[in-house]
């Protein structure tokens, strides 16, 4: 069988030299998101323990060094099999890991990081660190760390701030730890909803100045960059990989198909069957989370602003409501648009008894939780992650996760498809950091070569053997027989 010509690491000229257009962003107000990523975790541990901050406790690991802030460092051994666990589920990114690690393509790299605090994210964190890198990390989120992982990360030396179950105050703090360092200052930006990129130019403006390069990979980040963008603070160039075919096709749709089941059954045993669901957003993550619960034998509603996605639900055979429409009789309510106060206090006051409510977007302020902290209501936890809000009457309301990012609040993700996330991300700050001036202080996509390339990596998992064009069909189509083989526009 004829077999695709190896792309090889040098091939690749990885950022689309166009910059994003902006009408594909749709605008928020800054103030909206600018705390908004103090969300989510991964199921291992608990945020409701009420020990001594890990921030006022001493620790160091086998080799002496304190550089770290986690919630115990003996925990390493076990956050280290972890780690060894995911890897063997990430062929992408390890396959990237061995073919650059001689070209130290990353060397003298300073990445601050600002993600979710994984085992996923150990597999890039010691991937960029192979390839050349020197990394600071913090979480992007206070419940999405596992405390195990952050463990193991510490005792290998990496400088890590993270532990589930942060304090708004404690996450600021951590962030600040990452960014600023005595003797060293960092060169490149790897973010997760924009808080490092936003803390970082409130107070360490100098830094920019060394900074060549910001890799994004949230909708909430996104929007940011723009809003800094149209405000002219915006003194890098940046790569959107959110948009990215390998992010929004893969990791958003799959990791989301999977992982609501997931969540909602860990925390609140339901039984799918039957059940009347609400979906707010029809986008990659909507479209994930509705086909799942549907394969369980939910009855699906759908809420839509854009009449693209509506009518894309419409066809897959979705009912497409307003929420007021349906919000007495559903019992479960998944928001996942990005938006703020999609689901309002008037929503939640006309519920039914019972009704569950989570989100699944990167904003956390899709519910307006605020709302519901108030005299008359009652806050009662029952599990980790796990609210019942009583009204007067005696209704009640679930909600999960305190209405942030419930599948890594609640739940484990799959490693497969992050990896898929991750090796874009890589080559993403291989690509900035190797080229400097190249891009203006603008915000870029990566091309379909690179999005082709990253699938590749992924391919031998299901012994999948691509087609090669012939000389004649590779003429005919007006392709390169080594591709891309899809323009730029092409949405899959």
């Amino acid at each position: 069988m004829s077999k695709m010509p190896e792309t090889t690491f040098a091939d690749l000229s990885l950022a689309d030299k166009t910059p994003v257009s902006k009408s594909r962003i749709e605008a928020r107000r800054f103030s909206d998101v600018s705390t908004c990523s103090f969300s989510s975790a991964c199921f291992t541990g608990s945020s409701d323990e009420d020990e001594i901050s890990p921030k006022d406790a001493k620790q160091s690991n086998s080799s002496g060094s304190s550089d770290f802030c986690v919630k115990n460092i003996g925990k390493a051994s076990f956050g280290r099999r972890e780690i060894e666990i995911a890897e063997q589920e990430m062929p992408g990114i390890m396959t990237l890991r061995k073919r650059a690690a001689e070209d130290k393509p990353l060397k003298n790299a300073k990445i601050v990081g600002c993600t979710h605090v994984n085992a996923q994210t150990a597999v890039l964190i010691e991937t960029l660190i192979q390839l050349g890198a020197s990394v600071r990390w913090a979480a992007c989120n206070i419940f999405s760390t596992q405390n195990a992982v952050a463990a193991a990360l510490a005792e290998v030396g990496v400088p890590i701030f993270a532990w589930r179950g942060e304090t708004e105050e404690e996450f600021w703090w951590c962030l600040d730890k990452c960014i600023h360092k005595e003797g060293w200052q960092p060169n490149m930006i790897l973010d997760d909803g924009g808080d490092a990129t936003h803390l970082m130019l409130k107070k360490y403006p100098d830094y920019f100045k060394s900074i060549k390069g910001i890799v994004e990979e949230s909708l909430t980040g996104v929007h940011r960059l723009y809003q800094m963008s149209k405000a002219g603070k915006l003194t890098v160039p940046a790569i959107n990989v959110n948009d990215s075919v390998t992010k929004n096709k893969f990791d958003t749709y799959y990791t989301c198909r999977d992982s609501i089941l997931d969540s909602l059954k860990r925390t609140t045993d339901i039984m799918f069957g039957g059940k009347q669901i609400v979906v707010c957003g029809y986008g990659d993550v909507g479209k994930g989370c509705a086909e799942a619960l549907r394969g369980q034998g939910c009855v699906v509603y759908i809420t839509e602003v854009d009449p693209i996605c509506a009518l894309q639900a419409a066809m897959n055979g979705y009912r497409v409501v307003r929420l007021g429409e349906v919000i007495r009789t559903v019992d479960v309510v998944i928001t996942a648009t990005g938006n703020k106060h999609v689901v309002t206090r008037d929503h939640m006051n006309r519920m039914k008894n019972g009704c569950i409510v989570c989100n699944m977007g990167h904003s956390c302020s899709e519910i307006d939780v605020s709302s519901l902290h108030t005299p008359e209501l009652t806050w009662q936890r029952v599990r980790s992650q796990v609210d019942h809000i009583i009204w007067p009457d005696g209704k009640m309301i679930i909600l999960l996760a305190e209405g942030r990012l419930v599948n890594l609040s609640c739940s484990t993700i799959s490693s497969f498809v992050v990896s898929v996330a991750s090796s874009t991300q890589a080559l993403a700050l291989i690509e900035l950091y190797s080229a400097p001036g190249r891009y203006k202080s603008d915000v870029y996509l990566l091309p379909k070569k690179m999005d082709e390339y990253v699938a590749s990596l992924h391919l031998s998992t299901f012994d999948a053997h691509l087609t090669e064009l012939t000389d004649s069909q590779a003429k005919f189509l007006g392709l390169s027989k080594a591709g891309p083989f899809k323009a730029n526009y092409y949405r899959y």
